[in-house]
């Protein structure tokens, strides 16, 4: 047994008591500073309690696991809560100082911040399927409430479309969920047991096949609406443009990926079972449609933050047709595309809340010259460009090059297909970059406030990762492929 196995118990406790515990204590106490130095204490904590179980794991419960599929997704989304919560004392502060947030306002985020870092850890630890669902609604009731923090009436109106159609998906998830217990029910019998991971993966080929198939398209599309695949996207644009930017930089690089996890896990359940239908063609056909709209609709985006909103579900479409399209290399490319989209999308944002800030527009047009202004926004705006655009030397280069081999292997048509949808995303997102960064200045120039680490750091890792995977990372994304099916 490792040295810290005896640890991972308590990690756990950590990872969701923590957040908890700081909720509450925010609530109460005074002062922003104080409030945001404790909001950073809180998730550096969690960092450090999810560092611990890569090394040490608690045996699982029917309620709580730690497992090979989930331990290193609980490190990436601890590291990105860390950094968002960095990047948010200074933003909030600012924020403040120029009267859009009030000292209850910035109280509330605080508060719900760690509410979020709850109920996503909750999902990503959960071993029970009922468990895990109302983990993710609370993470989507919790993201509703921060989209709207401003209190405008475009902030309000994001907020409600979010609340509306997430709870859309959210039912249909419910009705998959129960689906899949039924179907374990009445081989594993009632009770907790049939709801267990632990116990579904094992058991899945005693199961009704005809009870998981429909289970999962109603997984699929619930699961999806929270990932924002096409067509249940429509909520994830306003979310992002109305939202605080350290919230877009969460929801974009970490609760999609806590949405596509679920997923992952019912369909480790259906490749289980040798006679239920391939779940790869629904999961195929949602992503592809999803990178090939998104691409279209970035030509049209006169908005920042909902220009790399679209972004965001065009990389989810690419995660959801990589793992449809299955088998070792192709999972690989997926599950490597995950964290190198969290590292880079959660950069650009942290780069997008500089550049609001100091051009006090989210506005295209008024944005424009910031190679000259400010050199430093507009060099980590380009890099962030080109990672996400897959560039090499950066991480997204080398899972969309795995992908492409992976799925030219297997369907040669539909690799034409998605490189048609890299190169829209290309030639768009390097039009407006063009303007942005070596236009002639335009628009305001107001004070840059809070640390530029965050954004430099996660663009250092995802450059590192191009260029070299630590062995034990590499072997990490090998087992879980395999595991995938």
């Amino acid at each position: 047994m490792n040295a810290l196995a005896p640890f991972g118990a308590a990690a756990v406790a950590v990872l969701l008591g923590g957040p908890v515990l700081t909720a509450a204590l925010v609530m109460v106490l005074p002062g922003l500073r104080l409030q945001a130095a404790l909001n950073t204490l809180s998730s550096l904590l969690s960092l450090l309690a999810a560092l611990v179980l890569l090394e040490g794991r608690p045996e699982p419960g029917l309620f709580l696991q730690v497992d090979d599929l989930n331990v290193a997704l609980i490190a990436l989304t601890t590291f990105v809560a860390f950094t968002s919560s960095l990047f948010s004392a200074g933003y909030v502060g600012h924020e403040h100082r120029t009267g859009r947030l009030t000292p209850k306002t910035g109280r509330f985020y605080h508060a719900m911040y760690q509410s979020l870092m709850f109920a996503m850890n909750l999902a990503l630890l959960a071993n029970n399927i009922g468990l895990m669902w109302v983990a993710i609604e609370l993470a989507t009731l919790t993201a509703v409430l921060m989209v709207g923090l401003y209190r405008t009436p475009q902030a309000l109106e994001a907020a409600w479309k979010y609340f509306i159609l997430g709870s859309v998906g959210v039912a249909l998830a419910l009705f998959g969920t129960i689906l899949v217990y039924f179907a374990a029910a009445g081989t594993v019998g009632e009770g907790l047991e049939a709801m267990a991971w632990t116990v579904l993966v094992v058991r899945a080929g005693e199961f009704e096949p005809t009870l998981l198939n429909l289970a999962f398209v109603f997984l699929l599309l619930g699961y999806g609406t929270k990932m924002g695949l096409v067509p249940m996207h429509a909520w994830l644009p306003d979310a992002h443009a109305e939202g605080p930017t350290p919230i877009t930089a969460v929801l974009s690089g970490l609760l999609v990926n806590v949405s596509l996890y679920v997923v992952l896990r019912f369909k480790m359940v259906m490749a289980a079972s040798p006679h239920v239908l391939p779940p790869g063609p629904l999961m195929v056909g949602l992503g592809l449609l999803s990178v090939i709209f998104s691409t279209l609709m970035l030509y049209r985006r006169r908005d920042i933050k909902r220009l790399f909103s679209y972004s965001s579900i065009e990389h989810m479409g690419m995660c959801a047709f990589a793992f449809g399209v299955g088998g070792p290399l192709a999972n690989f490319a997926g599950l490597l595309h995950m964290g190198m989209h969290s590292l880079t999308k959660s950069a650009i944002f942290f780069a997008v809340g500089h550049i609001v800030q100091v051009k006090g527009t989210q506005q295209l047009p008024a944005i424009r010259g910031l190679g000259t202004s400010h050199p430093a926004l507009g060099w980590a705006l380009v890099f962030g460009v080109l990672a996400i655009t897959g560039m090499p030397p950066f991480g997204v280069f080398m899972s969309e090059f795995l992908l492409i081999n992976a799925t030219f292997g297997q369907a040669p048509l539909l690799t034409l297909v998605l490189i048609l949808g890299l190169l829209l995303a290309l030639g768009a997102l390097l039009l407006r970059l063009n303007d942005m960064v070596f236009g002639e200045p335009a628009g305001e120039n107001h004070p840059r406030d809070g640390s530029l680490l965050p954004l430099f750091l996660h663009l250092a890792l995802v450059l590192v990762a191009g260029v070299y995977l630590p062995g034990p990372l590499v072997a990490w994304f090998q087992h879980v492929a395999v595991l995938l099916g």
